[in-house]
Parts: C-alpha cells; structure tokens; sequence
C-alpha cells in the first residue's frame, strides 16, 4: 500500500485558476497538494493555445497564456504545493475530518477539505469527421499552436468559426507563406473587433477567406498533406493548396470519475453554493470553468475571485474553532 500524503487542501486541476487557489489557501496558511493529468501545470492554457494573448487579467493590457502561468508558478513558490502531475484522481472518500483521495498512479492523498477546479473534466479536440485525419496528425493536421514559429512559411487552413479560429488566424498570418480561413457562413462566432481586423487582413490580401465551404477531405501521402479539398452545401468543391490543416471545432468534454463522485451535476457542471463555492458534499468545493450556479461568468478573473471565496470557506474546516481575521495581503505580506 503507498504512502498516505497528508495536506490541508487538495486541489483537483492545475490550471491558472488552480495556481492562484494555491496562493489564496498559502496565504492563510494552509498547505496544499496539487493533482493534475496533464504532464506539466498550466491546464489548457498551457496545453492548448501557450502563445495565445489573453486580455482580460488586470494589470496585463496582454499577456500570453505560457507568461501567467509562469508567473503564478513564481507567485504561488514561496508556500511550496506538492504536485502530482500525469495522473487523475479516481477516487475520493469521506475519512475521518476529510477526504482520501486515490490516483491512477496509485497516488494516496488525505486532505481536510478538496477543491475542484478541473476546468471543464477531462477534454480533447472535436476531430473533423474526414476519412484518414488520423494519419496526418502531428505531422500536417494539429488541434492547437504550441509554438507560432512552427507554422513559418506554412500554406496553412484554419476550419471554426469560433474565437480559436479566428485569433489564430490574426496570429499566424504574418508568418504564414498562405492562410485559408474556411467557415460555412459568412458570420463568425468570434469577438466583433477579432472578426474585423481578419476582414481588414483579408481585403489586403493576406488571408483568403473560404466562404461558404466545409472541409470535405484530404489530399496527400498519409502523412504530409498536399491539399485540403472544400464542398459547399450545393456539392461545388474546390481544393485548396496546403500542407497545414488547423481544425478548431472547439473540445470535447467529459467529466470522468467527478461524475461519480455523488455530486450535484448540471450540464456537465458542479452546481455550488455561490457564496462559499461548496458543493452538495461536505468538504468538497468546485471554482472556475466547472462550477456553475445562477449568473455565472466564465471569465478567468472570476475563478481568481471564486478561489479566494473557497479558501476562506474552506479555512473553518482546516483550522476549526478557529477565529480568521482578514487582512489584505500588503498590510500582512506574504507569510513565511
């Protein structure tokens, strides 16, 4: 049998929003460990778009994901979380004052209270329905941008009509040597100013708008593509020159082992009490993308400020009978 590690808090995701609970427990002086089931932090601002900016962190006109990751990893050193990355929880259980969580790595956690912050569970990309994608991913057909600079010179198709596509297209037009935007409607579900400014680079010339067309199959080796061939509702088909097929089709979600946990789901979401983000079981606590509870906005500042909420609520459990007087963080610092 492993060893039974013993915290304050688990948290369950590595995400921002998982990184900053971490400073919001540290600064009342509860220790935590970190579980995650992707190989390094960051959740899907790491795996999914690094070098994405993102504009809605105060303080930060632009920040890319990577950089806030990075600097909450910075900020959240000092009180020194456990992580235990590549692995997903399996199993959690009532003991005693608190929980026992149990991992696919066989990883044993006992915890007085557990934070979710999963983001939306476990998630993939949704795959175009095209015969043969599977041989051409990695090397020709990718669901995210790790790095821009691999796409330098690139003919390039980008598929969605969502913020992903679209940004993406702002992004990689400056190095692409030619950029597709395929969509089956002339309407975007991107932000108005994001849509603009990809019309403005498509009216001169840098980016071929492929309006009303659906991606119909692929052409190439197994591996390199060649060309991407497009069909409008009428069956007109084209092909499309390229050897760089970016699907962003949005994800697909699924909650895993949370979905047996005996917690209260709604749409795939963890309905919690919104004034202390608890759930319907004792000691459990869900914040960010996978809570949800009446009015929710899915903004990343709002998981900050959701983390903050649970720690506090969360500080009675770890330290009972105890009196927590709130101070802001410049009058008392950061604790040793």
């Amino acid at each position: 049998m492993s060893e039974i590690h013993q915290t304050d808090v688990a948290i369950i995701g590595a995400g921002p929003v998982g990184l900053f609970a971490v400073f919001e427990c540290g600064m009342l002086k509860m220790r935590c460990h970190v579980i995650d089931t992707l190989e390094e932090a960051g959740g899907q601002c790491a795996a999914l778009y690094p070098e994405k900016p993102i504009y809605d962190i105060p303080g930060f006109p632009a920040i890319d994901a990577l950089d806030l990751v990075k600097n909450l990893e910075a900020q959240i050193a000092p009180f020194q979380p456990v992580f235990h990355l590549g692995q997903r929880v399996e199993g959690i259980e009532a003991q005693g004052e608190g929980c026992l969580l149990s991992t696919s790595k066989g990883v044993r956690v006992q915890a007085k209270a557990v934070l979710i912050v999963a983001g939306c569970g476990a998630f993939g990309p949704n795959r175009p329905p095209l015969e043969g994608i599977e041989s051409y991913e990695s090397e020709s057909v990718f669901y995210l941008v790790k790095r821009r600079e691999d796409f330098r010179g690139r003919r390039i198709v980008i598929a969605g009509g969502g913020d992903s596509a679209v940004d993406w297209a702002l992004s990689l037009a400056p190095l692409a040597g030619k950029l597709y935007v395929v969509h089956r409607r002339p309407k975007f579900r991107a932000a108005p100013e994001s849509v603009g400014r990809m019309e403005r680079l498509a009216a001169e010339g840098k980016i071929e708008m492929v309006i009303p067309y659906q991606l119909a199959g692929l052409e190439g080796d197994g591996k390199r593509l060649s060309g991407v061939r497009v069909a409008t509702l009428d069956n007109q088909v084209r092909t499309l020159e390229a050897d760089t097929l970016l699907p962003f089709f949005g994800l697909a979600m699924e909650l895993g082992p949370i979905a047996g946990w005996g917690l209260n789901l709604n749409m795939n979401h963890i309905e919690v009490d919104p004034a202390t983000m608890q759930t319907n079981m004792p000691g459990i606590f869900a914040i960010g993308d996978i809570a949800t509870y009446k009015n929710k906005l899915k903004l990343i500042l709002c998981g900050f400020s959701e983390a903050a909420m649970a720690a506090h609520a969360m500080h009675p459990l770890v330290y009972p009978g105890q009196a927590l007087h709130f101070e802001y963080s410049t009058s008392k610092g950061v604790p040793a």
